[in-house]
Formats: C-alpha cells, structure tokens, sequence
C-alpha cells in the first residue's frame, strides 16, 4: 500500500520545524526515524497533511548529561544510544532493554523519542520511562514544557503532545549507588513486542517499584515490599487484577496475569539481587 498524499518539510533548524508544526497543527506531523509511523502511512492509519522530518537540526542528535540526569534529543538513534559507552553504568535498566526493542535493523533506524511519541503499550522504551522516573520535554513554537511519563501516556498509542508541539528531548534521573535494576520479557520472539514487560528498581531500604508493559493500554507500575514480606504475593495479585488484562492473538488475559505475577516477582528479586 501507499500512503495518501502529503507536504514534506525538511526542517534544518529548530525553529523551522516549529515554525512547520504550527502551521500545519492538527495536520502536521514529527517524522525521525520512521520506524512506527511509515508503516501507518502505508497502511493509511494515519494520514497528516504534512510531514515534519527533524533528523537533520543540528543538536538533536545528542546524549548528554547534566544536573545528575541523562538527556536524549530527538534525533537519537535507539542504536546511538545502545552503544554509548556509559549507558550500562548510568541507565543499566535502559541497557538491559534497549537489546529486545525490535531488531538491529530497526534500532539502526529508529529513535528513542519517536518510540515514546508512538506510545505503544507493549514498548519497552516507555516502560523504561515510566519505571525510571523519566520526563518528557516539550516545545512548541510558543511555550516549553515538561511532562512526567504518568501525565505524558495517556492511552493506546495516545500521548498529551499537542498540536503544534513535538518531543525535543527526554531525560533519565541518572542510575544512584545502592540501587539495583531489572528487565524481564515475554514475547513470542525476540524482537517482538511483548506480551508482558517488567522493570523493577529497588532503591536502598525502600520500597521497590515495578512497572508492567504489554497487559494495560499504558504502561503501570505499583510500589512493592521485599518479597520476602507476607503481603507481597496479595499486593502483587492485586496489581496484576488491575490491569485489565484482554484476550488477544498472542495471549490469553488469564495468561497475562500469570506473567505479571511470575515474572514480576522474579524481576523484583532481581533488582534487589543487583543492589550496588
């Protein structure tokens, strides 16, 4: 198939691409890597009236760090960021999943903001977002502002990014010494999307926070105790209810609750295992 006609923009600065978006609003739309959004294109699911291509401004292609938090531009390869060389001792969680976001050739294409911006439930780049604390950074041609991942997911393949708007950047709270991370998946193959993802973070003394993709329209996460603790499988239980989980191709709702209580458990005894 191909898709409906569009305008493209070539965008060689910010404020072009800003400029673009606002023009074009409702109708236009960021293009980066391609990866989610061509195939919709293709298929006409969706169908913008302008297409904004931002991987050519200069600056958006970096990973920096500053004020004890990684930042990622827009224009960041998913396989820039996979082998950038402090990755594992700065984000190990984000290390330990960015090997199961497709295949190589799609991380060779596609970006970590466009992941977020595609918000698929059973992604794990936004996973990695919500369990981490993570934020979004948007900017439009008038305002700036900053979303947690909980007020940025707002449904299936819906984000709170609005007309005119687009993802410049997002940022990770840096890995702190004593605080152990973990990174299971189910899915039919490796590379696919999964049918259930967990993250675990196990901060010293406290608490450990577990987030589930791949079961609820949005990625959620719920504070556990140790396992060890009496209440733990009875917490855990009734996160994986909360979900909602749904039959489908790929699982069984049922099956989908089982993950999330296996696996979860496992990954929550993982994380508190690599506390460091």
């Amino acid at each position: 198939m191909k898709p409906a006609p569009f305008d493209y923009v070539r965008a060689e600065s910010l404020d072009e691409a800003l400029s673009a978006l606002a023009e074009g609003g409702d109708e236009a739309r960021v293009i980066a890597g391609g990866q989610s959004l061509v195939p919709m294109l293709n298929m006409r699911l969706a169908r913008p009236a302008i297409l904004v291509d931002v991987m050519h401004i200069r600056g958006l292609d970096r990973i920096s760090e500053a004020k004890g938090r990684i930042e990622i531009g827009a224009g960041v390869r998913q396989v820039a960021l996979e082998r950038w060389a402090p990755l594992s001792g700065m984000l190990p969680l984000v290390a330990a999943m960015l090997p199961w976001v497709g295949h190589a050739q799609i991380r060779s294409r596609g970006t970590v903001c466009g992941s977020l911006a595609h918000a698929d439930p059973s992604a794990e780049l936004p996973l990695a977002l919500l369990a981490l604390g993570g934020e979004v950074r948007l900017r439009s041609k008038k305002a700036k502002r900053v979303l947690s991942a909980a007020d940025f997911f707002l449904g299936m393949m819906a984000t709170a990014v609005g007309p005119g708007e687009m993802i410049e950047a997002i940022s990770f709270p840096t890995h702190a010494i004593g605080t152990g991370t973990a990174f299971r998946e189910i899915a039919r193959r490796h590379g696919d999307f999964a049918i259930v993802a967990c993250a675990a973070v196990a901060k010293p003394g406290g608490a450990v926070r577990l987030a589930v993709g791949g079961v609820a329209d949005i990625p959620q996460a719920v504070a556990l105790p140790d396992p060890s603790d009496p209440g733990f499988d009875d917490q855990l239980n009734e996160f994986a209810w909360s979900l909602n989980a749904r039959d489908d191709l790929h699982a069984s709702a049922r099956y989908r609750r089982d993950l999330v209580r296996e696996l979860g458990r496992r990954t929550v005894e993982e994380a508190i295992q690599c506390r460091s």
